[in-house]
Formats: structure tokens, sequence, C-alpha cells
């Protein structure tokens, strides 16, 4: 179905999705247990994990837990907006409609980006990674191929091809379920007969060549190319019957003539290039851009070059979303806007962490707690605490001056048994909730030292500002039966404190309704659209 938006404006509520560099760290069993029961310090709830009992104090607002209902969520998930693009380790991934829209892929999405406009729109037909792209010669109808995947119940989906049209969105023809091994590495449309045929190149170790008759889903032809990596297949322009692929030292150019398939190896000069990228222009690894052209005997020319250098060579992500602005950055694991927004905080791998002024980017504070990676940075309400979670353990607390801008240590956390993984704060500044990957759900009393609170019940009725803690009463819910222990990587409560949405394991996003206290509660899915993790 047909996704469309503007480019989201500062008032929009945003998502935070997290691609590639964290994962979950919390084990769990196979199944859940819970329990209920009473002692001194209050009516609890016991779950176990991987045989480990975590409990949970139920709020004194609750009269009767078996009483308590969680209902299904009225709001719906909407893609709105789709940031990063898949070029690093794939070809044939761009190209310009005659609408105007840009269209390309990242994860399990295409994107149609008009610039003039600021708008987008989504083919989300596909449920794993994109891989390649290919444009009918009506430049209306497109052909996707994805990889191989499982769903959340393990099992396998297989690579296929779909073909769907730019204007509707509509799915026309699935293509190759059963035929394609690993993936599909790149795929063309034919040309001289007016793009009736559709060849394939899939990811399987000899790289299977193709062609099919899309509109019947019928394959005509099949045959090996090579064990070296394949990175472009295309038909001829004029001639229906050749088809050219080539990638790592080779070309290979092929004469088709019905279900048969005749290879011809095309002949190098002196320097024999390492990689042909695509046929038509051919992109360097120093950042120069090469184009080709065909003479008719059969010789290939270097005609042109254009050099130019890529800004964005890493994988894109986005770990904290402020109102005011987005920023994106590399070589660090995670980010935290100043309240204010005029400061972001960015940790990184060796325990470092610095301050910018995100306007600027300019350094306006550098501090270093402990040698191990930090976790998170989570800034009170009122940005005058900043807590830094990291892996050896330990919870360091700051004071925060100048709105953002002066930092002081103030004092250290010091009772988890393992990584810190999540942490919240309270209103007032006065408490953190915080868990870690050995299960522990654990509070904190901050202005009297960063103490351990050992009556954990004292801390059942606090209304935590904000809520992305996976371990906790309000939010146990959310847990799947048959968890395999990485299943839910990210958890926000909403603003207006009725919803939280879960990035999980499986490339989804969900909606349950907050607080979520009782197990297999009902919820809203967004389809699967991000491969790496969330």
């Amino acid at each position: 179905s047909e996704e469309c938006s503007r480019d989201p404006r500062p008032t929009k509520l945003f998502l935070k999705v997290i691609c590639g560099q964290m994962s979950c760290s919390l084990l769990y069993s196979k199944k859940i247990f819970l329990s209920s029961n009473f002692s001194t310090e209050g009516e609890y709830i016991k779950m176990f994990m991987r045989g480990r009992p975590i409990t949970m104090f139920i709020p004194s607002d609750v009269e009767n837990y078996d009483d308590v209902r969680t209902e299904l969520p009225p709001e719906r998930l909407k893609l709105e907006w789709v940031y990063g693009y898949r070029g690093r380790d794939c070809r044939a991934n761009v190209y310009l409609l005659p609408t105007g829209e840009i269209v390309y892929f990242i994860a399990s999405v295409v994107v149609l980006f008009n610039y003039e406009e600021r708008t987008q729109r989504h083919y989300l037909g596909h449920t794993d990674c994109v891989k390649c792209l290919a444009v009918h010669p009506d430049k209306i109808r497109i052909a996707t191929g994805q990889i191989a995947g499982v769903d959340k119940d393990g099992r396998p989906l297989q690579p296929h091809v779909r073909v769907w049209d730019s204007v509707s969105l509509s799915t026309l023809q699935i293509i190759g379920l059963g035929t394609f091994e690993r993936g599909v590495g790149s795929l063309a449309f034919s040309k001289a007969d007016s793009g009736i045929h559709l060849s394939v190149i899939d990811d399987s170790n000899e790289h299977m060549l193709t062609v099919w008759d899309w509109q019947k889903k019928s394959k005509i032809a099949e045959i090996k190319t090579t064990n070296e990596v394949v990175l472009v297949v295309e038909f001829h322009p004029t001639d229906a019957n050749t088809i050219v692929t080539c990638g790592k030292s080779h070309i290979f150019f092929w004469t088709w003539s019905g279900s048969s398939l005749a290879r011809k190896q095309g002949i190098f000069g002196v320097r024999t290039p390492m990689l042909i990228f695509l046929i038509g222009e051919y992109i360097k690894k120093n950042g120069s851009v090469i184009l080709f052209y065909f003479f008719l005997p059969g010789k290939v020319m270097e005609i042109s070059k254009i050099n130019f250098q890529f800004n964005h060579a890493n994988a894109l992500v986005i770990i904290s979303v402020h109102l005011k602005c987005i920023q994106f950055l590399k070589h660090f694991k995670f980010l935290n806007f100043h309240p204010s927004g005029s400061v972001v905080a960015i940790g990184t791998h060796s325990g470092k962490w610095y301050a910018l002024d995100a306007e600027t980017r300019d350094l306006v504070a550098i501090h270093t707690d402990g040698n191990e990676q930090l976790s998170l940075m989570r800034y009170s309400v009122d940005g005058a605490l900043l807590a830094v979670g990291s892996h050896d353990n330990f919870i360091y607390l700051y004071t925060v001056s100048d709105k953002g801008r002066k930092y002081s240590r103030y004092g250290k956390c010091t009772g988890h048994s393992s990584y810190i993984t999540h942490l919240d704060w309270s209103p007032d500044n006065k408490f953190i909730m915080s868990n870690s990957g050995d299960y522990e759900i654990l509070y904190w009393d901050i202005p009297n030292g960063c103490k351990l609170i050992r009556n954990r019940s004292e801390c059942k009725d606090i209304d935590w500002a904000t809520y992305t803690c996976v371990l906790g009463y309000h939010v146990f819910g959310v847990w799947p039966e048959g968890s395999d222990g990485t299943d839910i990587n990210a958890l926000v409560r909403s603003h207006n404190r009725k919803v939280i949405a879960l990035a999980d394991d499986f490339c989804k996003v969900h909606l349950f309704q907050y607080p979520c206290s009782r197990p297999k509660v009902c919820h809203i899915t967004l389809l699967s659209y991000f491969k790496e993790r969330l």
C-alpha cells in the first residue's frame, strides 16, 4: 500500500531507530513464568529469565492484579520518513524516474523520494533486505530483488523478485520463489523487446543467471556464470539475444537462444581491472567515475573520468532524536540530546564521551569514564544531570550547567552485576531506574550519594519521566512467549503515556498500550522494514 509523507516537522513525534550498531543484551528463557506473591514489602509479580527471578512490585493504585486488563491500543503505525540509502555493498541501487522521483532502497523499503517537494513514498512489499533494483523501459514498472531471511517463528523467507507499479505501488508479479539461493544480487529488464524479459543473477556460489518471461512468471533459461563475484547483469540495448554480466576480473557476453545460453569471455588489454561495477558507468574505489561506451566490434572504451568523494561511507545510525533536529554521526556508539537541543552528548567504545554543539558541531566538553565501552547516556528532565551507563557495570553521574556546556563529576552508582543496558529518570531528578545485562532492575537515590535502594517497593509508585527500560512492572507484558533472549532491542513510551513503541529482533516495530502488565497482550505491528537490528 502507498505511504506518503512530507519532510517531518519539529512538532511531530519520532520513533528512535537504531540500525546495525547495538543489539539487545538480555538473555531469555524459552518461556516466561509468572507468579503473583505478597511480602512485607508489598505485593509483587515475579518473572523468571533463564531460571533467574525478576521481582516487580505492583503499584499502590492497583487494587487487584487479577483485574488488570490491557487492551489493543487505538493508535496505528504509519511509516513517515526513511533515512539512509544502501550503497556500500550493492550496485544498481538508485534511479531517476520521469516523475522527478529518485527511487532507491534501504533495508526492505524501496523509497521514492521527490526532492523538489520533499516527499517520500514507500513500496513495502518485501519481507527482507532489498539488494538490487531495475527500471522497466516504460519507466513505470520496477523490479526489486531481496535476500533470504527468516520470520519470527524461524520459518525461512525465500529470496525472490517483485515487479511493481511505481505509480500505484501495487505488486504486479512475484518471481523466483524456490529458485534463487541466498538472495538476488542483480537484475535487468530487456530493452530491445520493450521489457518482456527479466534477467537475474542470484547470490549462490555459482551465481546462477536466469532469464524470465516475468509477466508469465516462467523461467526460460538458466546457467552457471562464475564462482567469482558478479556485480552487474544487463541486456544489450538493441540486441534482445545478448546479455552481459561482469564483476571481479571478468566480463562475459551471453548469446541467448531459446532455453540455452552460450558464453564468450571479454578480453582485456594490458591492465585487467580488478572489478567491473557496471556497464555504462564505473565507480572506482578512489571516487573516480569512468563512463564506458560499446562500439559494434565489441570494444569497450573509456571515454570520460569524473572525480568526486562520498561524504558518508559507514552505516548510518540514529540513536537519539530531538524535536528540533536530527543528527547523523559516524564512529560513535550512541548519543543523547540535552533537553535544550543545543548540545548532544556522544559515547564511544573506549569509555570516552564528548559533548558537541548541535549546530556547529564544535567540541564543548570531553570526559572519560572507565576504559570499557559506554552503553548509554541520559540527561535528566531539566538537563541538570547526566547519567552515563558503562560496560564496567557502573552508572556515572555528572552535574550539568550552561545549557549542557559544562560538566562536573557528581557520583557513581555501584551495584549492578553486569553492564548497563537501559535507564530512566524520575521527574524530580531524585531517582534512577536501570536494567543490566543480568536481568536486574535496580533503583538509585541520587541526592543521597547515588545509593542503591535496597527496598525496591519504595519506588513502585514513581511515575518515571521516560520509560525506556525493557524490564519493569509497567512493561513486562511486551515480552513474547518463546523469546530467545535477543527479541527486544529498544523500547520507548509515548509522551502522552498511553502507548509503548517496541523494536524487536525480527525487524518489526510494535505498539502496546501503556502500562503493559499482563502477558500475551494484544498489540499493533508495523510490517518488517529493517533488516538491521532496531
